[in-house]
């Protein structure tokens, strides 16, 4: 197993942890590979996929988008090819994106990193 990444850990759940609990939206998904915390990417209005990296040291993460599988890797900065991790790989197919669905505004575009 490399060191940072846990294939037997599921996700945490269907969409970013900390914008479900505070009423935000994300653009994409990123999957911690070492915990399973779900987090907003960096285009994202919070970025707590980054946060979640500097919070934890954990160096790992995957996309969590439907037909990706890259991981990034954040002490070298650079992409990375892992094993693949305990489903489910992506959020369910029927949540758009940006989602989620109904919290997303109407000017999204301009608000992306």
């Amino acid at each position: 197993m490399t060191k940072g990444i846990d294939p037997a850990v599921p996700p945490s759940g269907p969409g970013c942890v900390e914008c479900g609990a505070g009423g935000g939206w994300w653009f994409h998904l990123r999957r911690c590979a070492q915990c399973g915390h779900i987090g907003c990417c960096d285009s994202s209005p919070a970025q707590h996929a980054t946060k979640h990296a500097g919070e934890t040291g954990h160096p790992f993460m995957q996309s969590f988008e439907p037909g990706e599988d890259w991981y990034w890797n954040f002490e070298t900065k650079q992409s990375y090819d892992g094993p693949e991790l305990a489903g489910p790989t992506h959020h369910p197919l029927d949540q758009p994106a940006p989602g989620p669905e109904g919290r997303v505004p109407a000017n999204w575009q301009r608000l992306l990193h």
